[in-house]
Order: C-alpha cells, then sequence, then structure tokens
C-alpha cells in the first residue's frame, strides 16, 4: 500500500486534501479512486485511507483508520555529518534514515569542499528535508528525522551535547563495537568528517570537548560509509534492526 507523508492532523473518519506533491505523484501512477493509503504525520502511529479524487495538483482521501505502528529505534542516534562533496550526502541522508538515525547535523568541516550559506544553504536544507520526507514513506518509519540547520564544527562542539559524542577515528584504540557491547543503550551522536577526516585540531578539539574516540576496525571507511557502518554497528549490539 502507498504511504505518504501528511504533515497536517488527521482522524478516523476525516477527509484531508493531500499534499501538492503527493496529488501529483498520484496523478502520474494514475492511482484509481478507491485505492488504499496509508498516511502518517510524523506524530506516531499511522493511518489507513481510501482515496477519493485525485488531479493533476490536488487529491483528497478519507481516513478509514489510526493503526499504532512505529519502527524506530529504542534509542536516540544523532549523525553529525562533514559536508562531502557533490550529492553524497544525499544518499548519507536517505540510507541515514532507513538505518533509524533520530536527527543529522550537517558541518561544514575545515576539509570540507563545498561550502554552503544563505540562501543557498537554504535550499540544500530544504532539499535535505525532502529527502527525509521520501525515504521515511519508503522505509516505514512514522516519524521524521530531525534535520538540524547547517552549523561550522567549533560552534557545534562548544554547544550542549545531546547524550555522548562519539568521534570515529582510524587512530582510535578502542573499537566502536566493543564499547557498544560494554555500555547500556543511551543517546549517542557520531561525529563524521568529510573526505580527508577532521583536521588535527579539529579531533583535539572534540576530545578535549568530551567526545570518546573511537575505531571503526583496521580500514579506513569513506565519509559516506563511515556514519552508516556506524549506525549498524550499534543496531547490532544495542537492537533496532
Amino acid at each position: 500500500m502507498p504511504r505518504f507523508y501528511c504533515p497536517q492532523p488527521l482522524a478516523a473518519g476525516a477527509t484531508v486534501d493531500l499534499p501538492e506533491a503527493v496529488a501529483h505523484h498520484l496523478h502520474v501512477v494514475r492511482l484509481q479512486p478507491g485505492a488504499g493509503l496509508t498516511l502518517f504525520n510524523g506524530e506516531g502511529g499511522q493511518y489507513r485511507a481510501t482515496l477519493l479524487d485525485t488531479g493533476k495538483r490536488r487529491a483528497t482521501a478519507t481516513v478509514v483508520a489510526f493503526e499504532e505502528v512505529e519502527a524506530e529505534a529504542p534509542y536516540a542516534v544523532t549523525l553529525a555529518q562533514g559536508l562531502p562533496e557533490g550529492s553524497k550526502m544525499d544518499w548519507i541522508v536517505e540510507k541515514a534514515v532507513e538505518l533509524g538515525v533520530t536527527a543529522i547535523q550537517p558541518l561544514a568541516a575545515g576539509r570540507s569542499v563545498v561550502r554552503l550559506a544563505g540562501e543557498r544553504a537554504e535550499k540544500r536544507q530544504a532539499h535535505w528535508q525532502g529527502v527525509i520526507v521520501a525515504a521515511s514513506e519508503q522505509c516505514g518509519r512514522n516519524r521524521l528525522a530531525r534535520l538540524h540547520p547547517l552549523m561550522d564544527v567549533g560552534p557545534w562542539l562548544a554547544a550542549p551535547a545531546e547524550g555522548v559524542r562519539i568521534l570515529l577515528s582510524p587512530r582510535a584504540t578502542e573499537s566502536l563495537a566493543g564499547w557498544a557491547r560494554g555500555n547500556a543503550p543511551q543517546p549517542v551522536t557520531f561525529l563524521i568528517g568529510p573526505e580527508g577526516g577532521l583536521t588535527p585540531q579539529e579531533e583535539a578539539a572534540a576530545v578535549a570537548a568530551g567526545a570518546l574516540s573511537l575505531s571503526m576496525g583496521p580500514r579506513v571507511l569513506r565519509t559516506e560509509t563511515a556514519g552508516l557502518a556506524a549506525l549498524a554497528v550499534l543496531a547490532g549490539a544495542w537492537g533496532g534492526i
């Protein structure tokens, strides 16, 4: 059954206007009135609905029933990702949502090739938000991962931490897998550098701010691989997959 994010109050028996992007999709795939839909508004659970009518820019549906379904991990994980080149961030955001990330913090790091500011930064933020919505629709999550505004690494490190911050570094002597096995599930933030990694000064600042330096093993992972692998390691140790 097709699933769509519908950011408005939903209740059994209500008739709702679907978002224009959803209406356009339904028109393109030629879904007919009477077809079943699943809607969610990000507040938890999902709703079975029936399509009433559809056009190029407008569609309506009747909400049939609420279903108390959740697909969230039993712990909160934030991915603080140094901005990578090109479209890699899209892929990272999409896959991180599929793996259960709770929040995503884009970071401008010293070795980030991409530089975003002003209107360009706002457009990328809006684009990444769309990637989060699409990934949530596809993977069955009924709550959207939070997307924080882009920050420089320094000010972000100076801000209060949400749980344990973990710096993934190939120079660390303790492994993430070993640490996870020895600790109970808890809020975690992974700090990932861009291509080329964080600078020595940024790594030192992270450790000085209280971050744990942990390793992913003997191989050096790419920026688009490291955070996703870390999410999978945590899920293997604490559940969530």
